[in-house]
């Protein structure tokens, strides 16, 4: 299988590797055109080697017995150039990059040992910029993001209780209208929550989950919650019957609430997720998918743009040092934010996805695939990694 291509920001280059064929390891380059062949041990992390700059690769076989991973960094800032992530004992795996004139090592990280730092390898020929290094992440970088992303999930959390209750209440007096209205805005408040799917363990399928994979589908036991509701409110059901649904969520938002400040936050999800909301509102929201009858999916895909926001605006500071594109990702929010509220109707509400035009549909395509794309190196950039 070959190496992956770098994921590129503006000169930065973070590379995502994956496996190559197994290579011989003398630790030099025959021409400017080989690969570079290094091979590494548990305790050593590879000979002295050498390599011209310009477009390389770097085949990295480790010799030892324990999976290792290996960063390229500079050697005197730590900055990461490239890396091979869980590289197996016997097994050989490449790192694709442009070296710039400058200095050079490898770090490796074999499980269960401190860190190895490899000779330092002087490159002096080719372009004078190469990739830039990228500042790691580790888990005191993202702890005030981690922290900031809590009090804001924990106050969305709060409304989305007093929604609920809104809607049990609207549903309890029996006018379809008021009920559609009051599903809709706990609905999307709770979409507004981003980054939160991941953290909220099963609360999340009881709450807001789909009927899909369930054997009896919209009509199965254990289809619950927000979407249960919208299928009930859409389809004819009784009104009485959905109060019976609401009351459950009621209780099963309350128990998230109560359960949320001991559930975990990976601060990985934070880089993460700044990707994945939006990845999933163009699988799901914008191909009609999600939608169990209301053909609101245009409002949720508004609410995940608040709660990408939100993501964002919780890792900008430590985005902002490391990724040289992040100004163009608040562009891009923009540009998706306001084809988004072009197909909301003068009355307020939302144009259903079956019936977007071609120009609208292609400029959500064009704009949600653009920002993805900007996004697409933040979950790279802020993967949180091994420093000693």
């Amino acid at each position: 299988m070959a190496a992956s291509a770098p994921i590129r920001a503006a000169g930065w280059a973070l590379l995502a590797v994956a496996c190559a064929g197994l290579v011989s390891c003398t630790g030099k380059s025959s021409s400017p055109d080989d690969p570079v062949a290094i091979q590494v041990n548990t305790g050593t992390c590879g000979p002295k080697w050498s390599a011209h700059g310009g477009e390389r690769t770097l085949q990295i076989k480790n010799a030892g017995t324990v999976t290792t991973e290996v960063d390229l960094i500079a050697p005197d800032t730590g900055g990461v150039y490239a890396e091979v992530e869980a590289l197996a004992p016997n097994t050989t795996r490449s790192m694709r990059l442009t070296l710039g004139r400058g200095t050079y090592a490898l770090r490796c990280y074999a499980e269960d040992t401190d860190g190895v730092t490899g000779p330092v390898v002087t490159v002096s020929d080719g372009p004078v910029h190469g990739a830039a290094a990228v500042k790691p992440v580790d888990n005191q970088t993202l702890l005030a993001s981690v922290k900031d992303y809590r009090t804001r999930v924990t106050a969305g959390l709060g409304q989305l209780a007093t929604d609920v209750d809104t809607l049990r209440q609207a549903l309890r007096g029996g006018d379809l209208a008021t009920s559609r209205a009051a599903w809709l805005t706990a609905h999307l408040g709770y979409e507004r929550l981003g980054a939160a799917y991941d953290t909220f363990d099963d609360f999340a399928d009881k709450i807001d989950g789909m009927p899909d994979g369930l054997p009896g589908g919209a009509h199965d036991p254990d289809f619950t919650g927000l979407r249960r509701i919208e299928y009930g409110l859409w389809h004819g059901e009784p009104l009485g019957s959905l109060a019976t649904v609401a009351d459950q969520l009621a209780t099963d938002v309350a128990g998230l609430i109560k359960a949320f400040p001991q559930q975990q936050v990976d601060p990985n999800d934070l880089p993460l997720r700044a990707h994945e909301i939006m990845e999933n509102a163009l699988q799901f929201e914008l191909t009609g998918e999600a939608d169990q009858g209301s053909h609101t999916g245009m409002a949720t895909i508004d609410a995940n743009l608040t709660g990408t926001q939100m993501v964002l605006d919780t890792i900008t500071p430590v985005m902002k040092t490391r990724y040289a594109d992040w100004d163009k990702v608040a562009l891009w929010m923009s540009r998706t934010r306001t084809a988004v509220d072009s197909t909301r109707r003068p009355d307020g509400t939302w144009t259903p996805v079956s019936a977007l035009d071609r120009a609208q549909r292609e400029q959500l395509d064009g704009d949600i695939g653009q920002l993805l794309e900007t996004l697409a190196p933040v979950a790279a950039i802020g993967d949180v990694r091994r420093t000693s």
